[in-house]
């Protein structure tokens, strides 16, 4: 499938998750084709010891959004790269859009109860759910992700953004901690793919961001989220 832009997510990721409503703005008003891809944060991250460099609860998310994406990998087997779309939007909608995150179980994102919700809104057959645990297609996943990476170098997080591929420029990000208006949507996509195609531009990044404006983290889209630092581009405690 050639598509105007490749979007490279994890559904666990808040980041990608805000950005991805975004895309799917200035989709509808430059009536681009979107393929949603796969990167996995728990392949990614693979190397490092969570317990050491990451808050509580951070591999458990991880393994979740591996777990969702293996249903997402079974599904886009059976029902073609067009059920993609639609699937993501159902996680994105039940993981951020539902309430704050207190008080739940951690990894409660990867659950059958969860997934099989989604299937349900996406058209989708439940028993996709059985396959949170199926290992075989971390192969596929894993192979994704080196895919995204190669387009922008290992230290970065999700999203991935590649526009206009095969030839076109990729980038991570942008990250957005507020959904743009109808208006401001175009606008900054063509800031940022005027930046990206900036030959020689490498990068322009500061790691204090808002938490993003979602009912995940307790934040609505009329007030700013507390300002954290993200050291190294992540929630990480130490490179």
């Amino acid at each position: 499938m050639t598509a105007d832009i490749n979007f490279y997510f994890d559904p666990i990721c808040p980041f990608a998750w805000m950005t991805s409503k975004w895309i799917r703005i200035v989709q509808a008003q430059r009536d681009y084709t979107v393929d949603w891809r796969f990167i996995s944060l728990r392949h990614v991250n693979a190397h490092v010891d969570y317990d050491s460099h990451f808050p509580a609860d951070y591999e458990a998310q991880h393994i979740a959004g591996l777990r969702l994406l293996r249903v997402a990998s079974a599904v886009r087997e059976k029902h073609g790269r067009a059920a993609i779309g639609p699937l993501y939007a159902a996680f994105g909608a039940r993981i951020f859009e539902t309430g704050p995150d207190e008080g739940r179980a951690p990894g409660w994102q990867g659950t059958p109860d969860l997934a099989g919700a989604a299937l349900a809104e996406a058209g989708l057959p439940g028993s996709f759910a059985g396959f949170l645990d199926d290992t075989s297609r971390d192969g596929e996943i894993q192979a994704e992700s080196d895919e995204a990476l190669s387009l922008t170098g290992k230290d970065v997080g999700t999203p991935i953004v590649h526009f206009e591929p095969p030839g076109g420029v990729a980038f991570f990000g942008p990250v957005i901690s507020r959904l743009p208006g109808e208006e401001q949507a175009a606008e900054l996509w063509d800031h940022v793919v005027g930046l990206a195609r900036f030959p020689g531009f490498a990068e322009l990044k500061r790691s204090l961001r808002e938490q993003p404006q979602l009912p995940s983290f307790g934040v609505t889209a009329e007030e700013p989220g507390r300002i954290e630092d993200w050291h190294a581009g992540s929630r990480r405690l130490k490179k």
